[in-house]
């Protein structure tokens, strides 16, 4: 076994548990960190390591068979503008044993596309629990009880561009800072994150709620466990209804006791290490599912207790 941990770049804790999860399958098998540039972290951590080239359509015939000659068997994608493009390149590299941990192409579209998961529908849901989401600020204006609002970019993270608590002209004044502008109503409340794994026939077999604590250039420093949450129910048939697999991070805004999906990553989280420690054992999970093993027999720990996870720089000698 050797899983690629693509874009990889400084990801040190990711790379640390999928080098847990791999061994915990196979005593000899190894992680391959892969990255456009060569000066990364990642690197003095990895079993090896690969300077990849950049993960777009005319590098597809390179990439493929870059992944044949190095023996790679797994691809964990960690990067949203990469999701896409090794969703579509799942079923052409299950054909070489090569498997591509991430969601069907389609599942990543509707997450990756604000706009379509703020309109995503829910199967028999009675109210959609998703933050109603607009291309226009009069839809947004004639449709709901709201006066502040959130702009965003329709596509990418763009947390560094976002606007938030925002009366009608702050807002229009805010989009034309912004490529592809949505709107959305400001819900004040207290935002959760959501830690997931879905198996490929889209069911959850574990989810852990957390609360970040304190964020600092956009990555979560201090996160804590929500365990037992009264949302579990609603967020596991949410994450169904997308079609999503392997593991997953929900965003989330909890307000007067209602929950109110703001967006979902169709990967593993910044601080999904802590999904791990808490019972949502997602990166063993996908390795064994991929290696014919039957998931539904694996065992589920969930931690009752709240875990607290506080990330701080460390010094390593090499």
């Amino acid at each position: 076994m050797n899983v690629l941990l693509s874009s990889a770049s400084n990801k040190i804790p990711l790379l640390r548990a999928l080098q847990h999860a791999v061994k915990r399958v196979t005593s000899n098998g190894i992680v391959t960190a892969g990255d456009l540039n060569s000066n990364v972290l990642s690197r003095h951590f990895c079993d090896e390591f690969w300077q990849m080239p950049p993960t777009t359509e005319q590098n597809r015939e390179d990439i493929v068979l870059a992944l044949k000659q190095r023996g790679i068997t797994h691809i964990l994608p960690s990067r949203d503008g990469e999701l896409l493009f090794w969703a579509h390149l799942k079923s052409t590299l299950k054909s070489h044993n090569i498997h591509v941990i991430v969601s069907s192409p389609e599942a990543v579209e509707r997450c990756v596309d604000k706009l379509r998961f703020g309109n995503h529908c829910m199967p028999g849901a009675e109210s959609n629990c998703i933050i109603p989401t607009s291309s226009t600020l009069e839809a947004i204006a004639d449709n709901t009880d709201y006066e502040r609002y959130v702009v965003k970019e329709r596509f990418g993270a763009g947390s560094k561009s976002i606007g938030v608590n925002l009366n009608a002209n702050e807002a229009s004044e805010h989009a034309k800072t912004l490529s592809s502008p949505i709107y959305q109503p400001f819900i004040d409340g207290q935002e959760i994150s959501v830690d997931a794994w879905l198996s490929e026939n889209h069911e959850v077999k574990a989810a852990m709620c957390r609360v970040r604590a304190l964020v600092i250039n956009g990555e979560s420093q201090i996160t804590y466990t929500q365990p037992q949450s009264v949302f579990l129910s609603e967020i596991k048939k949410a994450l169904t209804s997308l079609k999503l697999s392997g593991p997953v991070v929900l965003q989330a805004i909890v307000s007067n006791n209602k929950l109110h999906l703001i967006e979902c990553n169709t990967r593993f989280g910044g601080a999904s290490t802590l999904g791990i420690k808490a019972g949502v054992d997602s990166l063993y999970w996908s390795l064994m599912e991929s290696s014919g093993e039957n998931v539904d027999s694996l065992p589920v720990n969930l931690s009752r207790e709240k875990i607290t996870q506080v990330r701080a720089a460390t010094d390593y000698y090499l």
